[in-house]
């Protein structure tokens, strides 16, 4: 009889195996799995602002520090170094005389914020729609927000043009002759590698040179950048 009623103590041990979740277990797995959730919003929400902030900023710089303007070509003035009038009525012996030596001074003013390099540059002068003279400049860099000043010479012949169209009566009965001069300066502006620009600046100038006091009377200069 004892033996039937002995309690046998391994029915009642417990399995190793089995671990039973309690109720503050889940109750903390849930709030984990919240706050992850919650702090992967919050990363999200940061990259979305930042994304969002470093757009606008490169707009903006888009449109006022990055934006390439146009340079600027400007005949500062013209000197007459020489000018050769020998004979006021000309004959065989003595044919009428039109030279001179003109010295241009030329800046070119740089607005933004990177450099402009231009290439080899010209300026033919003309008289009676005919060329008359050619003034080299050499290629260079205008530093940002700087301005490039330079002195170009030429000798302007225009005694063959006066002679070939017969406007010697004109130009002794006024004492005066009108000169054109067209330049064009062509470059690059490279702002960091991204925003490039090629650029053609194109200059018209009239001016009159009078032979009484050997200067310019007038001068008259248009821009253009293309």
């Amino acid at each position: 009889m004892a033996d039937k009623h002995q309690i046998n103590q391994e029915d009642y041990a417990p399995s190793a195996t089995i671990h039973p979740t309690s109720r503050t277990q889940r109750w903390r797995s849930s709030f984990n799995n919240l706050q992850n959730h919650r702090f992967t919003l919050y990363l999200s929400g940061i990259l979305a602002a930042t994304v969002l902030l470093a757009g606008l900023v490169i707009l903006i710089l888009a449109f006022t520090l990055f934006k390439i303007k146009d340079p600027q070509l400007i005949m500062n003035s013209l000197h007459i170094d020489r000018l050769l009038v020998p004979g006021l009525v000309p004959s065989l012996t003595n044919p009428f005389s039109l030279n001179a030596t003109l010295t241009a001074d030329i800046s070119i003013k740089n607005p933004n914020a990177a450099s402009f390099r231009f290439r080899n540059s010209t300026t033919d002068f003309y008289y009676g729609g005919e060329i008359v003279g050619v003034a080299y400049a050499p290629e260079g860099r205008v530093r940002a927000r700087r301005t490039l000043r330079m002195n170009v010479t030429v000798d302007v012949l225009a005694d063959r043009v006066v002679m070939e169209t017969n406007a010697t009566g004109v130009v002794l009965g006024e004492g005066r002759v009108n000169i054109t001069s067209f330049t064009d300066v062509f470059g690059r502006v490279d702002l960091l590698g991204v925003y490039k620009r090629n650029l053609d600046i194109l200059l018209n100038c009239s001016f009159t040179i009078g032979f009484s006091g050997g200067g310019f009377v007038n001068k008259v200069c248009q821009g253009n950048v293309l």
